[in-house]
């Protein structure tokens, strides 16, 4: 099915029990036989003694096939937890958590759960919510189709949900889109009203989910067992990391994606029980009494279930924030506070910059990042700024100080032990404050007095630093100038793009 030709994705934001959108919520959740989850809270910096609350809650529901029916109807809802008073929805979300007529698909979903737990309990809703079952992992669908299509075990590095996305379903973004993107990620989820790209951008973060398993669906084999070598859905996948922006075009409310499923095989559908029913779910069997008249799974969705479906179960631990590990520091001396505060002031910035036409440099910014700032690069690289990175993971001092001075840089730092260096490295080495690669651009571009112009935007190769050639590559050049070496999606054909290539790695790059 051609991708233009589908419909956008409704999007509502659920903000009272009363409100017609809470209804049309609970009715969608009789109907669904499939729900993408996700969650979105403030940000929190440094170590703290407690969870962060989660703000808003996204439920991507996609209705049951009717008999004869090739789509997938799905529509986005968007708890906002900051208003609803969490006492009324609690039994409801529970209830879904658990249910076996539904999956609950998530991108390593454990860590929100525990704060959902943890938000919920703290308004009196005790004792949380400690299980979601069935589910399955996006990750854990990544393994599988890496698999079938390269008969290769997936790598064992942690892959990001825009990664996946990009891999399977060949979506694509411009280095400004996953800016504005990163941007929003890292946002303050709690203040309202949330702005419409935050709520488009909360949408898709759970709808992407339900794509990557349609896909995933598709690539099932159909009868017989699966190769034995295809990578277990454990829960240990569950628990990686904070998850990552999502690759996919913001364009105003609606959601689309490069690549769709196919049609899917016509389904079964049975009729809703209110007995009691005993369903297996991978080695175990869930039995339950169906209190809300929710229609048991078809025959080809619980046969997949069956065999790759898994649980989340949060343990006594894992409602816990985790205390550092590291041993308590010793008071420090009067003479090592004198010495700390000194090194906070050697890094503030006393122009002017190296690259000033004053001093004989041709006026052009350029920076140096160290290890410890090394996604920084990215970003500046992203708005057109010549940001280099060391060649080594642990380069010696001495070499990062002579690079800067070579190539008339200003060396980019949070490391205190380098900062020492400065007496070698005078008004050419600058120690970043903020945490966020976000904040960390904006902090170099106010403290350098930056001035960023459209035109730069794509002007810059975020892979290795190198130019992009002046006249953009038409298809049919990208095409050939790929051969070989990287793989332009099919799904880019049909559409009229200009690429972009870098004249030093020779990396492709598009608009979407």
């Amino acid at each position: 099915m051609d991708p233009q030709e589908q419909k956008p994705c409704k999007i509502h934001l659920v903000s009272a029990t009363e409100s017609p959108e809470f209804a049309h919520l609970t009715q969608y959740l009789t109907r669904s036989s499939i729900i993408g989850l996700d969650a979105e809270w403030k940000p929190l910096r440094g170590q703290q003694l407690t969870f962060p609350t989660v703000a808003l809650l996204q439920l991507a529901c996609q209705l049951r096939q009717e008999p004869g029916s090739d789509s997938n109807e799905s529509e986005v809802f968007l708890l906002d937890l900051s208003s609803i008073p969490l006492p009324s929805i609690w039994e409801l979300l529970r209830e879904v958590f658990v249910s076996p007529d539904i999956l609950k698909l998530g991108f390593r979903f454990k860590q929100d759960l525990a704060y959902l737990s943890s938000t919920f309990c703290s308004q009196g809703c005790d004792p949380g919510f400690d299980k979601v079952e069935p589910y399955m992992d996006i990750t854990g669908v990544y393994h599988y189709l890496h698999h079938k299509q390269t008969g290769r075990k997936a790598p064992k590095e942690t892959k990001s949900l825009a990664t996946i996305c990009n891999e399977v379903l060949g979506i694509s973004l411009s280095k400004w889109d996953l800016y504005l993107l990163q941007e929003l990620q890292c946002s303050d989820w709690s203040h309202r009203p949330l702005t419409e790209e935050q709520k488009t951008y909360a949408a898709m973060d759970a709808h992407c989910l339900l794509k990557l398993f349609d896909f995933f669906r598709t690539n099932v084999p159909k009868e017989g067992r699966a190769s034995s070598d295809l990578t277990e859905m454990s829960s240990s996948v569950m628990s990686l990391g904070l998850k990552e922006i999502l690759e996919e075009h913001v364009n105003g409310d609606r959601i689309t994606s490069a690549r769709f499923s196919e049609a899917l095989d016509i389904v079964r559908a049975t009729a809703a029980s209110e007995s009691l029913q005993n369903i297996a779910f991978g080695k175990g069997v869930i039995s339950r009494k169906i209190s809300r008249h929710t229609m048991p799974m078809d025959e080809s969705l619980l046969k997949i279930v069956k065999k790759y479906g898994d649980k989340i179960l949060l343990k006594e631990s894992d409602r816990k924030p985790k205390a550092s590990k590291k041993k308590a520091k010793k008071k420090p001396s009067p003479h090592a506070v004198c010495k700390s505060k000194q090194l906070d002031n050697i890094g503030d910035w006393q122009g002017p910059p190296p690259w000033e036409l004053s001093l004989g440099g041709d006026g052009c910014p350029k920076f140096l990042c160290d290890v410890m700032v090394e996604g920084l690069a990215k970003h500046l690289r992203c708005v057109g700024v010549d940001a280099a990175i060391p060649s080594s993971k642990k380069p010696e001092p001495r070499l990062l100080i002579d690079q800067a001075h070579r190539e008339q840089r200003v060396l980019l730092t949070r490391d205190a032990k380098l900062l020492r260096h400065q007496y070698l490295i005078k008004n050419q080495i600058y120690r970043v404050r903020s945490l966020l690669k976000n904040e960390q651009l904006l902090e170099v571009i106010e403290t350098f007095e930056l001035k960023i112009s459209e035109g730069q935007l794509m002007s810059r190769c975020t892979k290795c630093n190198g130019r992009f050639i002046q006249k953009p590559l038409t298809t049919e050049e990208a095409v050939e100038a790929a051969k070989g070496f990287q793989k332009i999606p099919d799904c880019l054909f049909n559409k009229n793009l200009q690429f972009w290539q870098c004249m030093e790695c020779s990396q492709l790059y598009w608009e979407v």
